[in-house]
């Protein structure tokens, strides 16, 4: 599961937005940094209509009567057969910039975060699928997102079972080519990014709030912070 990331830099994403993919509508501008984006908040996306902007955190597929339920995964297995996300996956693909994420370590009845983040200092750019659903009772459209997720790699596999599946640079083309609808054509970009990119280490449960927001939750956790 990715239920908790944090983005606080853009501007390597950006950049390279522009190199590999050229113009794109920039709908966000100066960016608030964030530390703890949880579900139902706004999550910084690029969309595959070249807009960077603002989804919700939890999918709701446009053909949903209410918002009820809205998932933040997608499982790279499943992504294009489930209702909820087929449609999205086949014409509405996205990237998810990320400057790391959080995973929960499960000993007994313990739960200890952990922060992952690039071994470089950079970003992730996460695969994502993204819809639009309009709220009846608002009168607004909502853009909405969920990360997909794939079976963790070596070091992931020592925290959780699950990993988002992270597009490289050369594959963002084909990722956000709308025109294509095969899930064999993406099918090889689904699998788990090699340890070697990420670097991993424990940080205090201060995180497990929502409403804590700050660079010091990223810092590595003091035995005497752990908990």
């Amino acid at each position: 599961m990715c239920a908790r990331v944090a983005l606080f830099s853009d501007g390597l994403f950006i950049g390279d937005i522009g190199d590999f993919l050229g113009d794109f509508v920039n709908d966000i501008g100066i960016l608030t940094p964030r530390y703890n984006i949880a579900p139902t908040q706004q999550l910084p996306a690029l969309l595959n209509d070249r807009r960077y902007t603002m989804t919700s955190f939890g999918l709701i597929p446009h053909w949903a009567r209410e918002a009820g339920r809205r998932p933040v995964n997608a499982r790279a297995e499943s992504v294009a057969e489930k209702p909820t996300f087929r449609a999205s996956f086949e014409r509405r693909r996205a990237l998810v910039p990320v400057n790391g994420f959080y995973e929960w370590q499960r000993s007994g009845k313990h739960r200890q975060p952990y922060w992952i983040h690039p071994a470089d200092g950079g970003y992730f750019a996460l695969g994502a699928v993204w819809d639009e659903w309009y709220d009846n009772d608002s009168g607004q459209i909502v853009t909405s997102s969920a990360i997909i997720t794939t079976e963790p790699n070596d070091l992931m596999q020592t925290i959780h079972n699950r990993m988002p599946v992270m597009i490289p640079r050369e594959s963002w083309k084909l990722w956000l080519d709308s025109g294509v609808h095969e899930y064999e054509a993406v099918r090889g970009l689904l699998h788990p990014r090699s340890s070697e990119w990420m670097e991993a280490y424990p940080v205090s449960s201060r995180v497990n709030v929502p409403a804590n927001d700050d660079a010091g939750l990223i810092a590595r956790a003091s035995r005497g912070t752990l908990f």
